[in-house]
């Protein structure tokens, strides 16, 4: 059963470098949920014009799968990431402490990746004995997670910001993109069952504290 629409409102206005998929060690949900959320993300984002092969995303002809090219033809997408508001230095710790969140290691690891011309930048952390949180911002706007048409796609509004809210990866864990100028901030929250802290919470009601927490951060301008 689709969950009902969130309508939410708020009155207030180191790193470690990876290659490849941020997360992306062994035995991280994070990371596979992560590669496997951007890489149907882009291929719809492309799919009407183009085809990155790199990201698993084909067009059918007569069952074989063609390759395209590289660029995201008819669609408005900005060439960099939003930079004006920057998760891994611009959350202070005191925001991540209101969640138990920490660095896994001396840092957080960074999430940088890029899928043709969609990138997204930002760190993540975990709770110890519960969820996993991915905050970064992306080129990619949520008109294009819209066209996604996720089954129970849903919507809020936070700090006068448009919130999209999808859940396409099972019930551990759910999306939400927060828009921007030229894109978006997106929080991926991984929460298994098993999490002693958190298990028994769902993502996305951890993800909207999350945004409503980190929203009123963000410049006005951004």
């Amino acid at each position: 059963m689709d969950k009902p629409p969130i309508r939410s409102r708020v009155s207030s206005r180191g790193r470690r470098s990876r290659s490849g998929l941020a997360g992306d060690v062994p035995g991280s949900a994070q990371g596979s949920e992560l590669g496997i959320w951007r890489r149907s993300a882009y291929c719809v984002v492309a799919g009407a014009s183009v085809v990155l092969v790199a990201a698993g995303c084909g067009t059918s002809t007569e069952g074989s799968a063609e390759p395209s090219g590289t660029s995201v033809a008819g669609k408005s997408v900005a060439p960099e990431v939003p930079d004006k508001f920057d998760p891994c230095v611009d959350i202070p710790q005191s925001v991540l402490d209101t969640e138990g969140l920490h660095a896994a290691g001396s840092e957080p690891d960074k999430d940088e990746m890029r899928r043709g011309d969609i990138a997204w930048n930002g760190c993540i952390w975990v709770v110890s004995d519960g969820y996993s949180a991915t905050i970064s911002a992306t080129n990619l706007t949520i008109d294009m997670v819209r066209e996604r048409g996720v089954p129970g796609t849903r919507e809020a509004v936070v700090d006068g910001r448009t919130v999209v809210i999808t859940q396409s990866n099972g019930p551990d864990a759910c999306g939400l993109n927060a828009e921007l100028a030229g894109g978006s901030l997106e929080f991926r929250v991984n929460n298994p069952p098993s999490g002693r802290l958190t298990g028994d919470q769902d993502p996305c009601d951890i993800g909207m504290r999350l945004v409503e927490k980190v929203l009123p951060l963000v410049p006005a301008d951004a």
